[in-house]
């Protein structure tokens, strides 16, 4: 029990240094040559050696950073809320359809706008527009997948509904696309892309205040969390409101989700695997250090991720829907071959 504790002490401490350790190399690295000393100096007030390097370190480094950060723990914490609730350890925003949904529900607005509201582009009234379409999408496929558990009891059953429904969305958007207007279809596959650069300076603020009022929410359902860990009667049994508890942690879900992939595009894989390694890392399943640890975990790969797209350095970006895959699908063929019972 020592040794448990003892482990679970180094392990947040160890998760947030190499945090702040990636958020550096976001803000070191990228197409242009910053000196260390130069970036240092910048970000505390004062002038590096070109005035060019300032711009590119507080309207296009450190926003990206932050949207990285903050992104990567919301849809990770999405996924380990999805993982309790359905019982499932391969549940998930992207497994489930639910990024599909807030998908679907970008291109109805964007498309149908002929490409006129995007999410880097439109005024408060557009963001607004995008913000409520992802969320009615994300919202309806997190009912329809609520619905459908109470008549599948079977883990892979509802897994390959899940599957069934993101195709399903993915067909409505190709319909969508052959309808929409040339600039609706290019506004539409660039959003696609993924880019943790969609978030400007101006939309930062909204941006990390919505995410970090879910995540603060999120810490607050702890208990719920851990008593339906056992099932919903011993969580009654505790006075856990079971049909409240799951409709505000189901809103939670579908809110970071719709934020995330409306500023961020389709952000595949974190949260389903993230939850994983940060069960790995703790050995623990109570939510008290796993909620923080997933969060933690999130905003490292998400700040690793961005830099890899930054790799190709002055040739381009690399698209985000790229990379994700690479970084979660190890873990996941990992836990499923672990645990053959899935």
């Amino acid at each position: 029990m020592k040794r448990c504790i003892d482990r679970k002490s180094l392990v947040l401490p160890f998760l947030l240094l190499a945090l702040i350790l990636l958020f550096m190399a976001n803000l070191l690295l990228g197409s242009v040559d910053i000196p260390v000393r130069d970036v240092f100096t910048i970000l505390l007030g004062g002038e590096g050696e070109r005035e060019v390097w300032s711009s590119i370190l507080f309207d296009s480094r450190l926003p990206q950073a932050c949207t990285a950060l903050l992104a990567g723990a919301a849809i990770s914490v999405s996924g380990l809320i999805l993982q309790t609730l359905f019982g499932n350890p391969l549940a998930g925003p992207e497994v489930l359809g639910v990024n599909s949904g807030a998908g679907l529900g970008v291109a109805v607005v964007m498309l149908l706008s002929h490409g006129f509201l995007a999410i880097g582009n439109s005024g408060l009234s557009g963001h607004a527009a995008i913000l409520s379409g992802a969320f009615a999408g994300a919202m309806l496929i997190i009912s329809v997948i609520l619905f459908l558990s109470s008549f599948l009891r079977n883990k892979v059953f509802l897994l390959i509904a899940g599957v069934a429904i993101s195709y399903l969305t993915s067909s409505l958007i190709s319909v969508l696309n052959y309808v929409a207007t040339a600039e609706g279809v290019h506004s539409y596959l660039i959003w696609g892309m993924g880019s943790f650069g969609a978030v400007s300076p101006e939309q930062l603020p909204l941006f990390a205040s919505l995410l970090s009022m879910l995540l603060v929410c999120s810490m607050l359902m702890v208990k719920p969390l851990n008593a339906l860990l056992l099932g919903d009667l011993y969580a009654r049994n505790l006075g856990v409101n079971v049909k409240v508890a799951r409709f505000l942690l189901l809103c939670i879900t579908g809110l970071m989700t719709a934020i995330v992939t409306a500023y961020c595009g389709p952000v595949a894989f974190l949260g389903l695997a993230v939850p994983h390694l940060a069960r790995l890392s703790m050995s623990s399943g109570d939510h008290r250090t796993l909620l923080p640890s997933t969060m933690l975990v999130g905003g490292c790969v998400a700040l690793l991720c961005n830099i890899l797209t930054v790799l190709p350095g002055e040739s381009g970006l690399l698209p985000l829907s790229a990379i994700t895959p690479l970084t979660g699908a190890p873990v996941i063929i990992y836990v499923i071959l672990r645990d053959r019972a899935l």
